[in-house]
C-alpha cells in the first residue's frame, strides 16, 4: 500500500551532483523529480516548495497555515540533505526545519481557536463529523544524504576506521538543530568507547535515520519500511519537536 510521502528539501540548492545528460544546473529539485518517478504510482508525495519565500517577518500562525494541510495528510517526512541546504540565516527563517517540527508534532488539520489562543507547547486536536477528537500522529522520518558536485557524501556521511572496524562520522554539526536533535537520540543506545576514548554507536541511533541518496533511491520501499518501524516504536526515541 502507497505511503503519503512529504518531502522537505532545499529547491535551489546546486551543490550537489549532476543528474542526467544535459548540461543544464542540476539542483535538489532535480533529485525530487528522479525519486517522484521511481517510485510507486500508488504512492503520494506533498512538496515544499517554498525556496524563495522570506520566513523572517512571519508569525507563527501563518507559517503553521501555510504548511499544515500538506504535513497532515501525510504519513512519511523525507528530509533531503545536500551540501548548501542550510544557510547562514536563523533555523526560524527557513522552511526546512519548520516542516520537520510539524511532521514530528501530533497536530490537527483544524482548529476552532487560533493557535495565539493556546498554549504553543500544546498539542491540538479537531472533531470530525461524528464529534470524536481526531489527530494526526507524528510522521515516520528519514534524511537522505545528497552526494556533492564530486560524487560524495563526506561532507556529512564520512567512512573511516576504528576499533579494528568501519565507522561512519555523522557531520551533525551542519545540519538545523530540530534535526540534529533528532539524532543518535534512541533510549537503549548501545555504544562503547575505543582507542582515543571514541564513543561508537552500535545498531539503532536515530529516530531521523541518515542513508546515501544510491542505496535509498535503489531500494526506497526497504527505507521507508524501515522508517514506519520506528514511527511505530516511537516512545523508544528523545523526540525533539520545536524549531530553535
Amino acid at each position: 500500500m502507497g505511503k503519503k510521502i512529504f518531502v522537505s528539501y532545499k529547491y535551489a540548492d546546486d551543490r550537489v551532483e549532476h543528474l542526467g545528460s544535459n548540461d543544464s544546473t542540476t539542483t535538489v529539485r532535480d533529485y525530487v523529480t528522479d525519486f517522484e518517478n521511481r517510485i510507486d504510482s500508488s504512492d503520494h508525495i506533498y512538496k515544499g516548495e517554498h525556496d524563495d519565500e522570506d520566513l523572517s517577518q512571519l508569525e507563527d500562525d501563518t507559517i503553521w497555515e501555510k504548511l499544515k494541510d500538506k504535513i497532515y495528510d501525510s504519513t512519511v517526512t523525507v528530509v533531503f540533505i545536500s551540501p548548501g541546504m542550510k544557510e547562514d540565516s536563523k533555523d526560524r527563517d527557513q522552511w526546512i526545519p519548520w516542516e520537520i517540527s510539524y511532521s514530528l508534532k501530533e497536530t490537527s488539520r483544524k482548529k476552532e481557536t487560533s493557535k495565539k489562543e493556546t498554549s504553543r507547547e500544546k498539542e491540538t486536536s479537531s472533531e470530525n463529523k461524528n464529534g470524536n477528537a481526531v489527530t494526526s500522529k507524528s510522521n515516520a522520518m528519514l534524511a537522505v544524504v545528497l552526494p556533492d558536485k564530486e560524487g560524495k557524501y563526506s561532507y556529512y556521511l564520512e567512512e573511516h576506521g576504528c576499533c579494528n572496524a568501519k565507522c561512519t562520522t555523522h557531520h551533525t554539526g551542519k545540519l538545523f538543530s530540530i534535526l540534529k536533535n533528532n539524532k543518535f537520540n534512541y533510549k537503549k543506545k548501545k555504544k562503547y568507547n575505543c582507542e582515543q576514548d571514541k564513543e561508537i554507536w552500535q545498531g539503532t541511533c536515530s529516530y531521523i535515520e541518515a542513508v546515501k541518496w544510491c542505496d535509498f533511491i535503489n531500494d526506497i520501499d526497504f527505507y521507508i519500511n524501515k522508517a514506519i518501524d520506528r514511527q511505530d516504536n516511537i516512545d523508544d526515541y528523545d523526540i525533539q519537536k520545536d524549531v530553535e
